[in-house]
């Protein structure tokens, strides 16, 4: 049988590297760029799974399996390709601030103890740490407006890049072909069958391409792919900046280096003395889908870095870059599910800011919506 892919970024190579373990699957990738660009490139790899307030239903389900995947994964990744996916274990502590009214309200603080008794329940761990438990583990937070802090240390963050390469190479060695360079033309539908119209085969700058599944997880690119279907699949960019800083020592415990987040700022420790910082949410205005990165909202990113952990006012920034995350229009993220009308199209995108957090479990979302046909 065979199976194209169309995007290879993190969830497209996840898709592959999955599908590749299933016997009897002839499967081809193609992309435009190198692996690992747009959002994935522009991605901090934070897996912010337990300590997120999806309960229940899809949203949740999707995150326990790529939690669990993950622990599996990068192991087997590592095997296979010889090389190291820097992949933090130390989990990842959260901080309530104050809020205007310089206050966290009891009702915040009932939804985390709330939700760390449901944790407990689906056999994970959360912790409310008071500010004297967190300056004990975490000396290098300083920040006055802090009232508590949520200790996640099952979730995990990990490099994007080198995860998606991973997988792209252990996907060639299990038999996948991956075309970069290569650009789609277009999708051609064939003559309709009782369960709907077959897809036959792809238009590539390389010639056409016979398939029996076609699986589009190009994010962005994946709206007009499947406008070619005269299918409307509105996904619009978020444009995300993060900066590198380098520091030369480690904040706090060297020891202890988990991810440290407030008000949707990340501090991503990533060895050597380094950290990442990010990221913005940059929406496009005047109804086009062009973003120009506001240098002014990443520098207040970066401030408010500092604000949380004052040490970071030493180190120098030795990187910035940005890239685009495909969100839905009114709809739910993300989108796994068979192209409306189509019965061999799968759609595998339109993450936004989760794509690295559940490329485990849209890659298990599509393989079992393959094999069970």
């Amino acid at each position: 049988m065979n199976v194209v892919i169309i995007g290879c970024g993190a969830v497209g190579a996840a898709i592959a590297y999955e599908l590749s373990l299933v016997k009897g699957l002839n499967i081809t990738v193609f992309d435009k760029q190198p692996p690992a660009q747009a959002a994935t490139g522009s991605a901090l790899g934070v897996l912010m799974g337990i300590i997120s307030h999806k309960i229940k239903g899809k949203a949740w389900q999707l995150r326990q399996i790529s939690i669990q995947r993950y622990e599996s994964l990068i192991p087997e990744l590592e095997e296979l390709t010889n090389s190291k996916i820097p992949f933090n274990r130390q989990g990842i502590v959260m901080l309530l601030m104050k809020n205007a009214d310089a206050s966290v309200s009891d009702e915040e603080i009932s939804r985390w103890e709330k939700l760390t008794k449901i944790r407990h329940t689906q056999g994970y761990q959360l912790e409310i740490w008071d500010t004297a438990k967190l300056q004990n583990f975490c000396p290098q937070v300083e920040d006055k407006n802090i009232i508590t802090a949520v200790y996640s240390p099952q979730d995990r963050q990990l490099d994007p890049t080198a995860l998606t390469l991973a997988l792209v190479t252990a996907a060639q060695k299990n038999g996948v072909t991956f075309k970069f360079g290569v650009n789609v033309l277009g999708i051609t539908p064939s003559v309709s069958r009782q369960e709907g119209h077959f897809c036959q085969q792809l238009e590539t700058t390389e010639g056409k391409i016979a398939a029996d599944w076609f699986v589009i997880a190009a994010g962005l690119g994946s709206s007009p792919l499947a406008a070619q279907l005269n299918y409307s699949v509105d996904i619009r960019p978020v444009l995300g900046q993060a900066l590198q800083l380098r520091l030369g020592y480690s904040l706090g415990n060297p020891d202890f280096q988990p991810v440290i987040t407030g008000n949707d700022v990340h501090i991503v420790p990533v060895g050597n003395g380094n950290y990442w910082v990010g990221a913005t949410v940059e929406f496009p205005t005047n109804g086009n889908h062009e973003i120009t990165p506001d240098l002014e909202l990443l520098e207040s990113v970066k401030q408010q870095a500092i604000a949380l952990c004052p040490d970071l006012a030493k180190a120098t920034t030795i990187r910035t870059w940005s890239g685009l995350r495909p969100r839905p229009q009114a709809r739910p993220a993300p989108i796994i599910e068979k192209l409306s009308g189509f019965s061999n199209v799968l759609l595998a995108t339109g993450h936004y800011r989760n794509g690295i957090l559940l490329a485990p479990a849209t890659a298990d979302a599509i393989r079992e919506m393959i094999i069970s046909n």
